[in-house]
């Protein structure tokens, strides 16, 4: 009996020493849980940085240390509530490289990677989603290979029993010590201090460099508006009387329909004189009888077509928003001024179509609160709609326009507020053919020829549109522009401007806004339209074009920009053409401000909003 007690305790010492290490603290457990509860948010940090398609090593050590905070706050709560240290580390590692990689294709397929005010859009981002192609990256297999790799190892029956906390006051203390975090990561500045910086211009550029997760987080700053330093009704009371507005009145014929239109990544890369197609793409748009055609500035590229009709329609500066906000998600919530509501006033019926999704960038919840009396997506066309690499087409767009003036009261003008939805991206359609190509390097740049011929199959469609307006009895006049540039090949990019974005001048790189517009009507113009502008001020000369009344606000505009003619987000432009940067004090900075203040009373004012200078009843 005694010798079988004895190599009972001899062969089941192993099993008695890894129950006994599951609950009792020893040195070599503690050291191992103590490495990977200490190394997890570092390794954690690279792998996303890897998966966004960085170097890890081209991070410095106090920005992965900010990142590494930013996952420990999650990651040891995590493992103290749960007290599975094993599964916390598989699964943090796999949200990190996720992270990373979501920041990858956002980038790519937009411009920019995830914005904190992302997350209010992305209904719109499902919508559009299924046109994109999610193609891996050799980093991101390279980070899947590694998660895959640590999760095995892990798996092993002497790290699982290594990495498990049982006593509560070591749990407690993790997730303590995890809350702790926040004393580093907020206020947000204090990520400065370890290297995070933020470029509003290469929001990209910043995430390589300080990090997905950190980076992101210091944009939140971003969300609250800054204030203007005067922000008193008596203030812009005294900045209004001071507005003159346009001298004299234009002659145009009464109340003339308006026809709006805002052309999906409608851009003309002939403008900078560096590329040789094998066909323009504008050729008919830009030589209109009787037409105006000009380039306007935007203060998006790649995407963010909201912030452009937010520009357009109301007369408001993305310049004094977030970077990357979404207006009619966040600053549209009441009742506001736009060119519907204008026109609404002098008896227009105010008609907004968009041959895509309803809620898209919540259109129908913005449009009504703008003065629009209806709204039509793709689900109400009363045409027939043909298709264009996956959207409804121009084509089809522009004959649902017609279907409208055909039908509207006829004694009623009609304000009809388009936006096209034929071009946007992704140009990643297999087998779509490319009509028109870069001369000297056909097929070099498939998504560019792609964009292109979806541009040239606009130019062709409107075409139709003007034929028919031109026999139309009813004076019309009609504005079309683009909402920002596309999306492609930056090489394509760099050849079409005719230099990279790293040697850009301040003029150059306002180039990479630079959308074109036309302005068109079936009688004569009355004056002519700039060819320079910016979006935020296109709609002035559009009702000055149609002999109609503006605001006191619109009088204010039109004293601002005859100083400053273009004014975006990225910078603005003198009445010499010189670019300036936001960041610069020169002669303007108090228009500037000026432009600011009144544009805070607008939007944010509340009891203290000035109603009397957005509305021509209130005014009287």
């Amino acid at each position: 009996m005694n010798q079988l007690l004895r190599r009972e305790r001899t062969y089941g010492a192993g099993t008695e020493s890894e129950a006994r290490c599951a609950v009792l603290p020893d040195s070599r457990r503690w050291a191992v849980l103590l490495a990977v509860l200490l190394l997890t948010p570092f390794t954690a940090v690279w792998l996303m940085q890897l998966a966004y398609g960085v170097p890890p090593w081209a991070m410095p050590l106090p920005a992965a240390a900010a990142n590494a905070l930013c996952i420990a706050l999650l990651y040891w709560p995590l493992c103290g509530l749960t007290g599975q240290v094993r599964r916390c580390c598989c699964g943090i590692h796999i949200a990190a490289g996720a992270w990373g990689a979501a920041n990858y294709f956002v980038n790519l397929f937009r411009g920019t990677p995830i914005l904190p005010w992302d997350f209010s859009a992305l209904g719109t981002a499902a919508d559009v989603a299924g046109s994109y192609r999610f193609v891996p990256t050799w980093q991101m297999c390279l980070a899947a290979a590694l998660a895959a790799a640590l999760v095995w190892g892990l798996r092993r029956k002497q790290v699982r029993s290594k990495l498990r906390l049982t006593g509560w006051k070591a749990r407690l203390g993790l997730a303590c010590a995890g809350l702790a975090c926040l004393f580093f990561l907020l206020p947000t500045s204090r990520l400065g201090e370890l290297g995070v910086v933020t470029d509003v211009w290469d929001p990209a550029g910043s995430y390589r460099a300080s990090g997905c997760l950190a980076t992101f987080l210091r944009n939140t700053e971003f969300l609250e508006v800054d204030k203007p330093a005067d922000t008193s009704p008596e203030g812009v009371d005294r900045l209004m009387s001071q507005a003159s507005g346009p001298a004299g009145t234009a002659a145009a014929p009464e109340r003339p329909n308006v026809i709006a239109i805002m052309n999906e990544s409608w851009a003309d890369f002939e403008f900078f004189g560096n590329l040789d197609l094998s066909e323009s793409v504008v050729d008919y748009v830009s030589t209109l009888d009787n037409g105006v055609f000009g380039h306007a500035y935007t203060s998006v590229f790649g995407a963010g077509t909201s912030a452009s009709e937010f520009e357009f329609l109301t007369g408001n500066s993305m310049a004094f928003l977030p970077s990357g906000s979404i207006p009619y998600q966040q600053y549209v919530l009441e009742p506001t001024y736009s060119l519907a509501s204008l026109l609404k006033e002098q008896g227009y019926s105010t008609l907004a179509f968009h041959p895509g999704t309803r809620t898209s960038w919540q259109r129908d919840r913005a449009y009504p609160l703008l003065g629009f009396d209806s709204f039509k997506c793709g689900d109400d066309m009363d045409v027939p709609q043909t298709m264009e690499h996956g959207y409804v087409s121009d084509q089809s767009d522009f004959e649902q326009v017609i279907w409208e003036l055909e039908h509207k009261e006829a004694d009623k003008p009609l304000f009809l507020f388009n936006v096209t939805i034929q071009n946007h991206g992704s140009y990643t359609v297999e087998d779509y053919p490319a009509e028109v190509t870069v001369a000297d390097e056909p097929g070099k740049y498939p998504m560019a020829e792609q964009y292109l011929t979806l541009a040239n199959k606009s130019d062709q469609a409107f075409r139709t549109l003007i034929e028919y307006l031109s026999q139309l009895d009813e004076p019309t006049i009609l504005v079309m522009f683009g909402d920002h540039q596309p999306s492609v090949e930056q090489e394509f990019l760099d050849k079409a401007y005719g230099v990279t974005q790293g040697e850009m001048t301040m003029e150059q790189y306002m180039g990479k806004y630079q959308v074109p517009f036309v302005v068109w009507a079936n009688y004569p113009l009355p004056e002519e339209v700039p060819q320079v502008t910016s979006l935020n001020f296109l709609a002035l000369y559009v009702l000055r074009c149609a002999g109609l009344e503006g605001t006191a606000w619109d009088n204010f505009l039109w004293d601002v920009q005859e100083q400053l003619p273009a004014m975006t987000f990225v910078g603005y432009t003198d009445t010499s053409g010189h670019a300036y940067s936001h960041l610069e004090q020169n002669e303007y900075t108090g228009l500037i401000e000026q432009y600011r203040q009144v544009q805070y009373n607008n939007l944010f004012g509340g009891r203290d909003r000035r109603e009397q200078y957005f509305s021509l009843r209130a005014g009287q």
